[in-house]
């Protein structure tokens, strides 16, 4: 898998494609806008986009969707604790730096299941804490972990939102996230990448 970011939005938000080198099939990940350069990318490439993930409803992570959709009319799949969030500009934040922003179309997604996407496996991760339904996208084949808001480089996701709570926030990083191996590569929301491993050493909300 090829993992390519950009970063995009009005808070520089990390979109990502998840690429099929082989076969030219790829996934997006939190689409906070659709800018022309990645538009013209995946045409460039030849990429054939099969799905896009969501890790969670916030606008910073959604407001790209219809961008995409009207390019590649392809599912868009967020966990099911955030429909609210999706469809409440209030509850996604939309509604204080935008006009606001809903999409009521995505298909909802529970713990576990999995998503057979360009020719991996994504299994969802409900860590909520961020927001209720607050996810992230394991490929166990790759050692990727696409932890949308809920785990960054040395630092954590916000809990100071309507539908945030830091202790579950903290329950979802350390007994859901910080069991996957050391070596799991780790794509976060914001800001730079890091691995598993590293978080447990040095991440100052983790380490004890």
């Amino acid at each position: 898998m090829k993992v390519e970011r950009f970063v995009t939005g009005i808070i520089s938000t990390n979109c990502y494609l998840a690429v099929n080198e082989e076969t030219k099939q790829a996934v997006i990940i939190d689409p906070a806008a659709c800018p022309k350069k990645m538009l013209e990318h995946i045409e460039e490439e030849g990429l054939k986009i099969e799905a896009i993930l969501l890790t969670h409803g916030h606008f910073d992570h959604i407001m790209g969707i219809d961008g995409f959709i009207k390019e590649y009319p392809v599912s868009v799949y967020v966990h099911e604790d955030d429909e609210k969030v999706m469809n409440d500009p209030r509850l996604n934040q939309s509604s204080i730096y935008t006009a606001g922003y809903t999409y009521p179309d995505a298909q909802y997604l529970r713990d576990r299941q999995t998503l057979e996407l360009a020719g991996y496996t994504f299994e969802v991760i409900h860590t909520p804490g961020h927001t209720w339904g607050g996810c992230c996208y394991y490929v166990a084949s790759e050692h990727v972990l696409f932890s949308g808001d809920t785990l960054f480089q040395c630092s954590v996701g916000r809990t100071d939102f309507e539908t945030s709570s830091t202790s579950d926030l903290m329950h979802s990083i350390k007994e859901r996230l910080l069991k996957l191996p050391d070596d799991t590569h780790v794509y976060p929301g914001h800001m730079g990448e890091t691995t598993i491993g590293y978080e447990k050493t040095h991440n100052p909300f983790i380490v004890e």
